[in-house]
């Protein structure tokens, strides 16, 4: 069933498309542009489908989010995740900034942050390393229609190229995680330099884009990683405000709460590191976020 939200935003779209398309009818033919009415017995021309266009995208929306009830069912959500607004405009994203306490004297670097400023309800979805590769996750999310970002480390994506090639042929972006994993302060410019530029080249070769997003392991990392990243071409470093497992969720924030703009940071985990299953992470992520009233949207529309 399609949730009474996503029903409020499909009529709103559907009012502001038709008042759209009364006032084209009025400019197009009638006497606010200045001229005469039309004759009797015969109506106002308007311009060819101008309305059907909004209807048919809002009954594709409908569609989507009907699908989408049907995987939640299928995959033993609770509730069918609610759909993310309109993502903005490129001149309209956010202006994202070092988190209070997380800079390291030079406002220049790539900024380090947990949350995304935005008044919207969304949060994004963001998942580490890439030990696990379970042919599920990929499904799932695929039939849920719910965006993540993955964060990438070659040790282990190595083992298999082509799942990360499939994840990204679904939409998913593929960002930098470093080459091994190494705690990243204990190492020279120069060490970290290669695992950060190092891991740059490998997913451009891969995957054909270098990642613009660096999440350093851990979330540990000083002034050089920060200039080390630069240097590589990365333009800002998201960490996280919350962390899921498949049987709890873990909080940075003093309130134990999502607020508009979090992240949330999980793993490519399986049976033998955790209690559950990539697919049971996602159970219990998508239950909490949708509880909360917020909808998962794509990060890269934001950053």
């Amino acid at each position: 069933m399609v949730s009474k939200r996503s029903r409020v935003l499909l009529a709103a779209l559907l009012v502001a498309a038709l008042g759209s398309a009364c006032a084209a009818e009025t400019g197009a033919g009638g006497a606010a542009a200045g001229q005469a009415g039309p004759a009797a017995g015969r109506q106002p021309q308007r311009p060819p489908g101008a309305a059907d266009a909004l209807t048919a995208y809002v009954e594709r929306v409908q569609k989507a989010q009907a699908a989408r009830a049907l995987a939640a069912r299928k995959w033993g959500l609770r509730a069918t995740p609610l759909a993310a607004p309109p993502p903005p405009a490129a001149a309209e994203k956010p202006h994202i900034t070092f988190r209070k306490g997380f800079g390291v004297g030079d406002p220049t670097l790539p900024p380090v942050f947990t949350t995304v400023p935005t008044k919207e309800r969304v949060v994004f979805l963001t998942i580490d390393d890439g030990a696990e590769k379970d042919p599920r996750l990929l499904e799932m999310m695929d039939e849920l229609d719910v965006p993540y970002s993955a964060f990438l480390s070659d040790y282990l994506v190595k083992e298999d190229y082509g799942y990360f090639a499939r994840m990204r042929d679904r939409g998913v972006a593929l960002h930098n995680h470093t080459l091994n994993h190494r705690y990243m302060p204990a190492l020279s410019y120069a060490e970290q330099k290669r695992e950060i530029c190092g891991q740059q080249d490998v997913i451009e070769k891969r995957y054909g884009k270098r990642p613009p997003l660096f999440r350093p392991p851990y979330g540990n990392y000083n002034a050089d990683t920060l200039r080390a990243a630069r240097s590589c071409g990365v333009r800002a470093v998201p960490l996280w405000a919350a962390e899921a497992f498949p049987d709890h969720m873990e909080w940075r924030e003093w309130d134990r709460d999502l607020h508009p703009g979090d992240i949330i940071l999980t793993h490519f985990r399986g049976r033998e590191d955790w209690n559950g299953t990539m697919p049971d992470m996602i159970r219990q992520v998508m239950d909490v976020v949708t509880a909360k009233g917020y909808a998962v949207a794509r990060l890269e529309d934001y950053v």
